[in-house]
């Protein structure tokens, strides 16, 4: 048990709230600020966590992965979104998709991503995507929920343990952000290159058609 929410230190988000609606209501007025690069950007801002965990453990692997449908995936191979149990013994996973990154979010000084665009956070994802579906491994269990226009639509669905801890993030950006040609292994190949800490494999599940018209 980790005790009362109340108590529990913000690091990177608020743990004292599931869903921040004004928030991701910020975000989804204004695509254009918070995804300049279309979808690349959202798929950086899904990366940039996977290689936050890579330099902090001396390094990681990550697959990204462009589907036929137009969403892209994007699972690691770190310790899982930070998940607690509070004192009426209710898993609580930290808020990462429906309220504000408290590094970046605000700050004038975010660090640049490598598109050179500011990074945000994980909402900035989960706000401007259609659906989101957020896998968690970590040592202490296993858990999936589905977001829709960054709102959670589903609680926490455990899953049978696999051995294997790291996050997997699928999501469909709004079609909006989906202009033909939008997406590129090699301009997202480019990007991650300069996270070095990061092994960064790709797979490309669409058809020629498909790449000509995502």
């Amino acid at each position: 048990m980790d005790g009362s929410r109340a108590d529990w230190i913000n690091t990177t988000h608020d743990w004292a709230r599931d869903v921040d609606l004004g928030h991701l209501a910020q975000i989804r007025q204004a695509p254009e600020e918070f995804a300049p690069c279309g979808p690349a950007h959202l798929v950086l801002e899904v990366v940039a966590y996977a290689a936050d965990e890579a330099s902090s453990r001396a390094g990681g692997r990550c697959l990204i992965t462009l589907h036929g449908d137009g969403s892209v995936s994007v699972a690691d191979n770190g310790r899982g979104t930070d998940t607690r149990v509070d004192d009426r013994a209710r898993i609580v996973k930290k808020p990462v998709m429906a309220s504000k990154d408290l590094r970046f979010f605000d700050s004038p000084d975010a660090e640049r991503l490598p598109d050179g665009h500011p990074r945000r956070g994980m909402s900035v994802v989960a706000a401007l995507s259609e659906w989101l579906i957020h896998t968690n491994r970590r040592r202490n269990g296993a858990w999936s929920q589905r977001y829709e226009r960054g709102v959670p639509v589903t609680d926490l669905i455990p899953l049978e343990d696999d051995g294997t801890t790291g996050t997997l993030v699928r999501f469909l950006p709004v079609e909006s952000l989906r202009p033909p040609g939008s997406l590129t292994v090699d301009d997202l190949a480019r990007w991650t290159a300069q996270w070095p800490g990061l092994e960064v494999r790709f797979e490309d599940q669409r058809s020629k058609g498909d790449q000509l018209n995502q």
